[in-house]
């Protein structure tokens, strides 16, 4: 389940990042910084989903590294790496799996 739920998590908001990289050159947002943010706080609403999810994103990252020094398991840099490229969606059940995969070991 958990990683039937990292792939819907990496596809779903990779649509619009593809479209964005192929028609602004605007590569998973981040080459273009300034037109990102702008259009990330274009409005109150953009900006509360915004800095909601820059929040989960947060808290996530220091979760998965307390999470990983916890239980002795290497490698919670890679989660951090992908929540800053491509956000929650994806990365949170993709360690979930992961974390799973080790607990039955």
């Amino acid at each position: 389940m958990y990683l039937g739920l990292a792939i819907l998590g990496f596809v779903v908001p990779g649509v619009p990042m593809i479209i964005e990289t192929v028609q602004t050159g605007n590569i998973l947002f981040w080459t273009d910084p300034m037109r990102t943010t702008a259009e990330l706080f274009a409005n109150r609403t953009s900006t509360a989903f915004g800095l909601d999810a820059l929040m989960a994103a947060l808290a996530l990252g220091v979760w998965i590294v307390y999470e990983s020094r916890r239980r002795g398991t290497s490698g919670a840099w890679w989660f951090v790496v992908l929540i800053l490229l491509f956000g929650v969606g994806g990365p949170l059940p993709l360690y979930l799996w992961f974390r799973e995969r080790a607990a039955t070991r």
